[in-house]
Formats: C-alpha cells, sequence, structure tokens
C-alpha cells in the first residue's frame, strides 16, 4: 500500500498577545509565535496585543472567530494564576468543543523544562466556529516549547497518522 504524499497547506493564524505590560517594541513572545509560523510556510492574519480583561480577550477572540479568512487563533498570557490572569475565563465560554489534550501533553512537556513550575500553567485548546484557538503561557520559553512541540505539527497536513488540518473541513458540520 502507497502512502500518497501530502502538500502543505498554509493557513491563516492570528496571534493575540495578553498583556497589561507589553507593547509591539518590548513584546518577545507575539514575535516568537509570528516568526516561527511564518518560517514554517503559515501567514500571519493579525497580531493584536490586549489587556488582560475577560472582556477585551473575548471581544477581540469573537471578532477573530467571526472572520471567515482566519483558520487558528493563537493567544499568548493571562494563563497563569495571579488575579489578573483571565486567558481561560475569557475563552472557555467561547469554545465549541475543547481539545482537553493539548493542556495535559503542554504541562508534561514543559514538566521537562521547568520542573514543577508547569502547574501553574492553565494552557487550553478548542475549538470555535470552525476556527482552532490555543491559549499558552506569555514566555517566550512556552511559546517556543508549545509551537515547536505541539502545534507546529498538528497544524501541518502532512503530519502523520493524522492532524488538525485535515479535519477542519468537518469542523462545523452538525
Amino acid at each position: 500500500m502507497t502512502i500518497q504524499k501530502r502538500q502543505f497547506i498554509p493557513l491563516n493564524i492570528a496571534i493575540m498577545v495578553v498583556s497589561d505590560s507589553r507593547t509591539e517594541e518590548t513584546d518577545t513572545s507575539g514575535k516568537t509565535l509570528v516568526d516561527r509560523l511564518i518560517e514554517t510556510g503559515h501567514r500571519c492574519a493579525e497580531k493584536a496585543i490586549v489587556a488582560d480583561d475577560i472582556y477585551l480577550i473575548r471581544a477581540k477572540m469573537s471578532a477573530w472567530i467571526a472572520d471567515p479568512t482566519i483558520n487558528v487563533i493563537i493567544s499568548t498570557g493571562g494563563t497563569g494564576v495571579t488575579g489578573r490572569d483571565g486567558t481561560p475565563e475569557a475563552v472557555q465560554p467561547l469554545l465549541d468543543k475543547e481539545l482537553n489534550g493539548f493542556g495535559e501533553v503542554f504541562r508534561a512537556i514543559s514538566y521537562e523544562e521547568i520542573g514543577t513550575s508547569t502547574i501553574q500553567s492553565r494552557a487550553i485548546a478548542g475549538v470555535a466556529n470552525g476556527h482552532y484557538l490555543f491559549c499558552i503561557p506569555g514566555s517566550s520559553g512556552a511559546c517556543r516549547t508549545a509551537w515547536d512541540r505541539l502545534i507546529k505539527a498538528q497544524l501541518d497536513f502532512t503530519t502523520r497518522p493524522c492532524n488538525l488540518v485535515e479535519v477542519m473541513p468537518r469542523l462545523l458540520e452538525k
């Protein structure tokens, strides 16, 4: 049996930096993600820095979820445990389905790198209106780990045995 070679499918990915203090000049996490997704062959559809406020996060995320030209949304920041960390609370109500394995595997991989500090991460992922959403911690290291070891392969149509891209046409089935 011959396995047919697949062609890479570039996706439009929006990047949200959740921070009360970062600016375009001081943001390293969002830049890390943009650089990596472009190097991989995807397109950066939009990048925004949003204050760590659940309603501001939810408003921007909702606009992107409603945009049919965006395939994937990755947020960085706001996944910790402080009083201002509200990304999971902002995003979870918007999800049609949660990809529980993402947070579980991200924390397992992070444990290899940062030890028990990984329990402070509330990284989540899911599907909303046919878009994939990934919410990862705000450090550049966490962005590298999430992209390099999880997200990149799952957003690559050539990844076998399966990937998230191949099921995209079926995300809105009823």
